[in-house]
């Protein structure tokens, strides 16, 4: 099981980041240059895709989820919550990871992107 890495530096969230020169996998930080090798070069990718009826469930799953990081830095866009859960995910027609929030309010669950 993977466990989430934080930067040394400034204890920020590393993400996975595939160096295709030296074909290594690295875990790197965004707010610093703090870099550093896997242990190993597997990384989960979610390569599962829902039809739109499926969504609705899958969005109250992944806010319910005690596993994901929660946030209240960041509002609702929609129905303006003061909580979200957030979760780093490769977006469709797009190369490199993409950071994903879901409103923890059960009524609403709108999904944003940063």
């Amino acid at each position: 099981m993977s466990t989430m890495k934080f930067c040394r530096e400034c204890n920020n969230i590393l993400y996975p980041k595939e160096d295709r020169d030296q074909k290594i996998l690295l875990y790197a930080c965004r707010n610093c240059d703090h870099q550093e090798i896997a242990e190993s070069n597997c990384v989960y990718r979610n390569e599962v895709h829902h039809s739109a009826a499926e969504r609705t469930q899958v969005l109250q799953d992944v806010a319910a989820d005690p596993t994901l990081p929660r946030t209240k830095a960041v509002e609702c866009q929609v129905c303006k919550h003061p909580e979200a859960v957030f979760f780093q995910a490769t977006a469709r027609g797009e190369e490199g990871m993409t950071l994903f929030f879901v409103c923890c309010n059960p009524i609403c669950g709108h999904r944003w992107r940063d």
